[in-house]
């Protein structure tokens, strides 16, 4: 998903990032799927979440849209992402300065269908202050974990409150030029920092050239989420997204890495085309996501 405005990677490095739907959920749920893990891919899964990054229908409406998407396409998982209008009766954003009027209407609605937020992102807040807003909102909700592009000189301080909220941050890695383009850059931020992690993004590093799997392997013990796309072609930054199983992306050795590794955390799929009809193309994701993870 594309970084919000407020949050560049300032003080990092002067590159330029690069990118990572409204009918109210209006596709049919009878073609929905249960969207989790153990009920159809076994104990090996148990503590793996299938979910949707907000930013999939982003395009087709505000936050109360896509939670009825989300819900049509039988997902009880989702990733925020700041910045996204609430729409309903609430003028807001998503984000650290929700009035508590909305606050508690979007706590009503997520409890009315079933849904919880995990996760939120991708944020690169410019002072620790921010960062400790971010970490309030995140406890409020009972989010796991932060999906962010932190700046280099907050490392020490973002693990500190990590560390003090209980709740860890996931590095993002954008295509190229973005400065956690490579695991390594990731890496260097954990490295001292017990709760610094990485949100592995499998369809950038495609892009970026690289092997998921291998990547995967340079991050064991420090993988807290995962974003779920597929593309249609690697080493090329622009590569366009597809349907997750429909593109080059070999996921099957990539489930089989993370089960090797005991990952704990969330796929959240991230659909970035067919904006305004793609809950059908979730739920083929789901579908696809239960069918790989059976058989391991």
């Amino acid at each position: 998903m594309k970084k919000l405005t407020f949050g560049c990677l300032l003080g990092l490095s002067a590159l330029v990032l690069t990118s990572c739907g409204g009918n109210g959920g209006s596709e049919a749920k009878s073609d929905s799927v249960t969207a989790t893990s153990d009920s159809s891919a076994g104990s090996v899964a148990k503590d793996w979440k299938i979910g949707v990054q907000l930013w999939t229908f982003h395009e087709a409406g505000p936050f109360v849209n896509s939670i009825a998407k989300t819900d049509s396409a039988g997902v009880k998982y989702v990733e925020a992402y700041p910045g996204q209008p609430l729409g309903g009766d609430m003028k807001d954003t998503f984000g650290i300065r929700m009035s508590p009027e909305s606050r508690a209407k979007i706590k009503q609605l997520l409890q009315s269908k079933g849904i919880q937020i995990v996760a939120m992102g991708v944020i690169s807040p410019k002072t620790l202050n921010e960062w400790r807003q971010y970490f309030d909102l995140a406890k409020e909700f009972g989010l796991s974990y932060i999906t962010a592009e932190p700046l280099k000189n907050q490392w020490d301080g973002i693990d500190s409150l990590a560390g003090v909220y209980g709740i860890n941050v996931a590095i993002h890695d954008h295509p190229r030029p973005n400065a956690y383009w490579h695991p390594d850059s990731v890496l260097a931020a954990v490295k001292g920092h017990a709760h610094i992690g990485s949100c592995a993004d499998v369809g950038h590093w495609t892009r970026n050239g690289l092997d998921p799997v291998e990547c995967l392997k340079k991050l064991e013990g420090h993988v807290y989420g995962v974003h779920l796309k597929d593309v249609d072609s690697a080493g090329n930054t622009k590569a366009n997204d597809l349907v997750v199983g429909t593109g080059v992306i070999k996921f099957a050795p990539i489930f089989e890495e993370l089960k090797r590794q005991h990952f704990k955390g969330m796929f959240s799929i991230e659909r970035e085309g067919n904006w305004q009809n793609n809950v059908p193309d979730v739920i083929n994701t789901v579908k696809f996501y239960n069918d790989q993870v059976s058989r391991l």
